[in-house]
Order: C-alpha cells, then structure tokens, then sequence
C-alpha cells in the first residue's frame, strides 16, 4: 500500500490585537481637562474605568491597558482639581466686579467734580453750598445714576460727600489739591470730611476722592491723614 500523505491541521489564523479605542478617547479626555477646566475629564474618567474592564475581560484581544490607566489617571487628578479651580474663577471674577465698580466710581466722580465747575461758572464763580450740593449738582449731571456708586449696597440715593470746608467758596480761593467729593454713605446731601469717608475697595482699603481741580484719584488708606482739607 502506498504512503498516504496526512497534511498537517490548518494553522489558525493570528487574530490581531487592538488598542482599546476608549483607552485612548480616555486619556485624550483626561489630558483636554487642562483647557475645559475639568469638564472633560469626567468623560475621560468613565472612559478609561469602561477600558480597563473591556481590556481584562477581552482574553488578550485588546491592548491598551496602560493607555486606560493613565487616562483614568490624569482624568481622576482634574476632576480633583475642579474645585479649585472653580475657586479661583471665582476669586478673578470678583476681582474683576471690584475693578469695574471702582471705575464707574471713578467716572461719576469726574463728572460730579465737573458739574460743580459748571455750577461755579453759573454762579459767580461760587461753590455749592454743601447743605444743598447734591441739589444743586443735579440739573448739571445729566441724571441720578452719578450719585450712586455700584459698590454701595446700602440703597442709598447718594454714596458720595462734600467737603464740609468749602461751603459756598469762590474756586480761586481753594486749592486745587483740596479734596472736593468723595464716598461716604451719608446719604443725599452729605458732607463732612475724612471722618466721613468710606473704604470701599481692596478689602475696604481704597476710596476714590475728586479734588478741587476735577482731577479723581484712588486712595490708599495709609494715604486718608495726608489729604488736604482746609482750603
């Protein structure tokens, strides 16, 4: 009987193994959290706990477990830092608020300091009288928005004072670095001086003052004893 020839038993086909497509999504995700402050990194976590578990459970038909991992890492680290984060938007924020209303209060006091020069050219070259200034100031400001600063939280119809000194005075006969207007929460009409003042701003450190000239500043507190008063 002649040999017969017994091929050997097809060998299987090699399966390839491939990279968990969500391993990768994850860490992409994860690493995205840095500019979506976080929020993509909550994907990125789900993500890579559902890659692990497909990636061990897969017999060897996929890879990627340590892609998984690092995802599910750098994800897990954002979200912690979210609050943080949240935090520190929220500090800038507020800074910001402060800065916009320190400036609004900047501009109404300019354009007070500028009705009193109006008013003084009306008048015979005269002052508001202080018990009646704001009255006074009111036909030449446009408006009762210039009166309230956006920091005050009072309600008050004015958050600004006038300098108690220079009732009624000629403006050649003031200094132009005398304090004219500044905040205080004295209400309609108020006068007084540095007694008066209210700190405002940089964690009640800074008020805005206008000067007899119709120039406004910032004023630190360790500044207040230095301001001219009398005229």
């Amino acid at each position: 009987m002649a040999d017969q020839h017994i091929s050997p038993p097809p060998v299987p086909e090699a399966v390839p193994v491939k990279t968990s497509a969500l391993a990768i999504t994850s860490l992409i995700l994860g690493i995205l959290g840095f500019f979506s402050c976080g929020t993509t990194a909550v994907v990125g976590l789900v993500l890579g706990i559902i890659a692990i578990v497909k990636i061990q459970n897969s017999g060897g038909k996929l890879k990627g477990l340590g892609l998984a991992i690092a995802g599910t890492s750098v994800s897990g680290a954002f979200i912690l830092l979210i609050p943080i984060m949240a935090a520190m938007l929220l500090l800038a924020l507020g800074a910001a608020k402060a800065k916009a209303q320190e400036i609004v209060s900047v501009n109404n006091e300019k354009q007070l300091a500028l009705g009193v020069r109006m008013y003084a050219n009306d008048h015979t070259n005269n002052l508001p009288s202080a018990a009646t200034w704001c009255d006074a100031l009111k036909p030449y400001t446009g408006g009762g928005n210039v009166f309230h600063c956006p920091a005050d939280t009072t309600g008050s119809q004015c958050d600004y004072a006038f300098n108690v000194k220079l009732d009624g005075m000629k403006v050649d006969a003031v200094n132009p670095q005398t304090v004219l207007i500044f905040e205080s929460d004295g209400g309609w009409n108020a006068t007084g001086g540095v007694e008066s003042m209210v700190l405002r701003y940089k964690g009640k450190r800074e008020c805005v003052v206008a000067f007899a000239d119709g120039h406004v500043e910032i004023v630190n507190q360790s500044r207040l004893n230095s301001l001219r008063w009398d005229p």
